[in-house]
């Protein structure tokens, strides 16, 4: 059950998302949605009428990181640093929520507003990377480098999870997203990295 002091629209809201990770979007029915979110399926068509409004709903309300301050990332001197403190913050950003790690991954293949959301989010994103690459890098950097930058940083973000910062046993994974950010701030010039 979802709990009840949340609104009904969030219930349904909440519900659909652990459904759409669980099984998928697709293999969902409304009324599943409806019986775990404790609402009559009539409610549910009240605020989404159609079955793809939920995604979208849930796609244009949840994928929302809020702000992000790029300047309380910045580490100067030290753009691994920088984008380590970005990919945590973003770690803890999305811990709650399944929307991220599953249900705009699987759904943007078939969804194109889902696809277009998370063209948004990751554009977005990469802003951010390319404000802490600048802040952090003591030198004059090609804009061109630093698109790049953080076009690959945003990709590897994407395409692996984040270590989940609740966890004990993320020993390795952070020793390879150091390795990767060491990889991609060498491309950029930095000073030999420890």
């Amino acid at each position: 059950m979802v709990p009840e002091h949340r609104s009904a629209r969030e219930r349904i809201l909440d519900a659909a998302e652990r459904l759409f990770a669980d099984r998928g979007f697709d293999a969902t029915p409304t009324s599943t949605v409806a019986a775990l979110a404790d609402v009559p399926k009539g409610l549910l068509f009240y605020y989404f009428p159609v079955k793809a409004d939920l995604l979208r709903a849930l796609v244009a309300e949840r994928l929302d990181l809020g702000p992000i301050d790029p300047n309380a990332l910045i580490a100067p001197g030290d753009p691994v640093g920088a984008l380590l403190n970005l990919a945590g913050r973003l770690s803890e950003l999305q811990a709650d929520s399944e929307v991220l790690r599953v249900i705009i991954w699987r759904e943007q293949r078939t969804h194109p507003e889902v696809r277009a959301r998370l063209r948004e989010h990751r554009l977005h994103v990469q802003a951010i990377v390319e404000r802490v690459l600048r802040g952090s890098v003591l030198k004059p950097i090609a804009a061109r480098a630093v698109q790049a930058a953080a076009a690959a940083w945003v990709a590897i973000l994407a395409t692996r999870p984040l270590p989940d910062h609740r966890e004990t046993d993320t020993g390795q994974e952070a020793h390879e997203l150091r390795a990767l950010a060491e990889l991609i701030c060498a491309g950029l010039g930095s000073p030999a990295l420890a």
